[in-house]
Parts: structure tokens; sequence; C-alpha cells
């Protein structure tokens, strides 16, 4: 998101002087890694080096934000740097609360235990499915909100399709544990998603969430309406529990969620009127997706550009 509004703006209007505050060396598309769970892509082909992403025009400050202080229009920086701004984008994504779940730190990518929500361990999904000739094979998504809600059942789909074209399917039970109370989201989905379910024979559970993994013991906890239920495995897919990074949630700018708190039509923050926010760390009501960061990127790239102008947003 925020390399796609950098773009955008200096496309617009160049010469600015605009800066990315961004610490990492390379750039991955996570939407990707659930295609090397699926054995589509290989893990490298999914990142690229940071740098020749930068927009042309664009500072790129290697260091990462540690605080705001959106009174003085300066924000400090995890090597103590103090930057100062007419106008700042809040672009920071979600963070992965992993630490939600005892237990998954001591067996993520190993045991049967693994995620295609991290770089490392996507490629353990594919080796598991490839694997997997009968048994147990539970995939669990949790609450709301996480990066891309439709990823945990793509995970469980493709592998479904990989067992069934092998023969496998009839001898692997497939769990799905969701710790919502509805398939999906969005109603004119959920009976083509359902004619797969029924079709591949997965076993619903709904408000059931993953609160503890056993690795060596293939054991996985959920928290359930009636109490605690333990089941256990021969593969585990776990998508992780999602909050804003934390320099966000305890800054002024967050909601009580802890998001960049933003007017929903113009992606500008509400308290703050030279302060934007995007992606999956702003607080929109939209699910946290690429596809919504590129539709929101040109909408704050106009409505920053008629701010400095000392204009009011007209984009929505």
């Amino acid at each position: 998101a925020g390399i796609a509004v950098a773009a955008s703006i200096l496309n617009r209007r160049a010469g600015l002087d605009l800066a990315i505050v961004e610490p990492a060396d390379r750039h991955c598309y996570q939407p990707g890694w659930t295609m090397v769970g699926r054995g589509v892509f290989d893990a490298p082909d999914t990142c690229r080096p940071m740098g020749p992403l930068i927009p042309k025009g664009a500072t790129w400050i290697r260091d990462a934000a540690a605080s705001f202080q959106p009174e003085s229009n300066q924000l400090t920086t995890a090597s103590d740097a103090v930057l100062g701004y007419r106008l700042l984008i809040v672009a920071p994504g979600n963070r992965l609360d992993w630490e939600s779940i005892e237990g998954i730190a001591d067996t993520l990518g190993r045991n049967g235990v693994t995620s295609n929500y991290t770089y490392e361990t996507a490629p353990y999904t594919w080796e598991l499915v490839r694997n997997l000739k009968e048994g147990v094979a539970l995939f669990t998504q949790p609450p709301m909100p996480i990066k891309c809600a439709g990823a945990p059942q793509k995970a469980m789909y493709l592998s479904c399709h990989e067992w069934e074209s092998n023969g496998r399917l009839a001898d692997i039970d497939v769990g799905f544990h969701n710790a919502g109370a509805v398939l999906f989201g969005v109603k004119d989905f959920v009976p083509p998603l359902m004619a797969y379910v029924e079709r591949y024979g997965i076993d619903l559970n709904f408000e059931s969430n993953l609160v503890a993994v056993d690795g060596p013991g293939k054991r996985a906890t959920f928290r359930e309406k009636t109490g605690e239920v333990t089941r256990d495995f021969d593969m585990l897919h776990v998508t992780p529990p999602q909050k804003a990074p934390r320099f966000l949630a305890d800054s002024p700018l967050a909601d009580q969620a802890g998001y960049v708190d933003v007017d929903k039509a113009t992606m500008r923050h509400v308290r703050y009127p030279n302060i934007f926010g995007l992606g999956d760390g702003a607080s929109s009501p939209n699910a946290k997706t690429a596809a919504a960061a590129r539709k929101q990127a040109p909408i704050v790239a106009v409505n920053v550009l008629a701010v400095l102008d000392g204009c009011e947003p007209t984009a929505h």
C-alpha cells in the first residue's frame, strides 16, 4: 500500500519531497504464499529486493517507524531519528499474533504444523499435502480482522483438490475450525463454497477458535461455546490471529482496535487532517486485502495532493 500510493503521488506530481520509511530489504508478494502451499510457486519467486521497487523520485529511509507525534508533525524511528512532515501517510500492514496460540512457537514448521501466512512455512504446507496419505487434516481461521479472509479456506480447498486428484481424499478426514459464525462474510459466496465443502466432505466447525497446539503430541485445542475441545491431527494448517502493529496501536493515531483511525470514504485521519492511512493498517471496513490497497492507493494520492494544495479531499 505504501509503495503504491507513493508511486501514484509521484506520477501525478513529480518533484515532491517524498520519503518512504521502510526497514525491510525485500518485498514479498504475500498472496503468492497460498500458491507456494500448493506447489504452484516456489517461495523465492514471491520475493524481490526492495530497492528496485521504491518509486523513482522517492527517498528510501532504511529505518522503522517507532512512534508518532502528530501534534508536532513528527515521527520517531527505531534508530531515534526524528522526521518532520507536512503530510503523513501510514501504511504499516497487519501483525501476525502468534503469541495468542499457546505452544505454536515451539512447533510451527514441524510436527505436521504449518501455515501459508509466512514465507518460511508455506513450503512445508506443500510438503505435508504431498506426503499425507491418510489421517486427519485440520485448517483454522481466527477471529477477524485477518489478511485475506479467503486464504484459510484457499489452503484447504487446494489441499483437498490435490488429495482428490490422487485418490487419497477418502482416507483423509478434513476439518475446518472457524472462529466466526458463518463460512464467509459475503453471502453470495457461501453457496459455491458450500458446494466444495460437500464435495470434499469437510467437517465444518463454527465459533471454534484455536488456542493451543501440542506439536509432538499432534493435538490441537479449540475454544468453543461449550468449552475447550481437543482434536488429534496429522496435519494442521494454522491461520494466526492478527492485530495492528504495536507501535501503531499505542499511538495517538489509533482507533480502539489499534488501526489508523480514518474516514472510510476519503482515507483521511478523523482527527489529524494532514494524516492518511491505507492498506491493512487502516480502520476502513473493507476486508484486509491487496485488492483493497490497490483501490485505496489512487484515492489517497488524489486527496493527499488536494490537502497539500490547501483544499479538502475530493476522491471517495
